[in-house]
């Protein structure tokens, strides 16, 4: 009789376990691993940029147009970043939206990773009087205006700062000047960054900071 009231008693004990374990939550699956991007295939960039970009960039992406960027040697992320906001129309370019339209987000990638194999030819400085005004803005800035110095985001030897600032030393001083009138201007509407620190400049302190630029090793 004790040992039947023993199991009795045990059984019941048990009993309301057995629900609770049953509604317990299963165990957390254990993520699956992402997979790694693709490589960029340089093969494929070199074929797209040669049928698509040489003829205004040159074969190795050394331009020789003063009107067309240099792009050899720049970092890939910008690339792909301004051939993307090109094709969606974010930044402003009949013909480079037009070029951009027919590259899909691998061809960007690999004509970016391919230009980043090819060395910067250097440029050079023309203007003597200016490049001492251009050196004085690039390292120090116009405090007194708040204008910081360019090298700060750009480095001062204008290598740029991967993922986030682009490579300029030696490019066309034409082209830089350019750029930093649209920004100036409100044409160039990708950066507000750039467009805040344009705005500040006059056309002989842009022509100075270009000229600079183009001499940077």
């Amino acid at each position: 009789m004790k040992l039947h009231t023993c199991l009795l008693t045990a059984a019941l004990l048990v009993a309301p376990v057995m629900p609770a374990l049953a509604n317990a939550p299963a165990a957390p699956a254990v993520a699956a691993k992402p997979a790694a991007p693709a490589k960029p295939d340089l093969v494929q960039g070199e074929a797209r940029f040669t049928a698509a970009c040489a003829s205004c960039h040159g074969a190795d992406g050394n331009s020789g147009s003063p009107a067309n960027p240099k792009l050899a040697q720049q970092h890939p992320e910008y690339l792909v970043k301004q051939l993307q906001e090109y094709k969606s129309g974010k930044r402003a370019n009949a013909i480079m939206q037009g070029m951009a339209a027919t590259l899909s987000d691998a061809d960007m990638k690999n004509i970016a990773a391919w230009l980043a194999t090819q060395k910067a030819k250097p440029g050079f400085a023309k203007d003597k009087e200016l490049v001492a005004l251009g050196e004085r803005i690039w390292r120090g800035g116009i405090a007194d205006r708040q204008i910081a110095a360019c090298a700060g985001c750009h480095s001062p030897n204008g290598a740029g700062i991967p993922s986030q600032y682009p490579r300029l030393s030696g490019q066309h001083a034409d082209y830089t000047a350019a750029q930093l009138t649209a920004f100036r201007e409100g044409v160039r509407k990708n950066n507000l960054q750039m467009t805040q620190v344009a705005a500040k400049l006059n056309d002989r302190e842009i022509r100075a900071v270009s000229d600079y630029v183009a001499g940077l090793r």
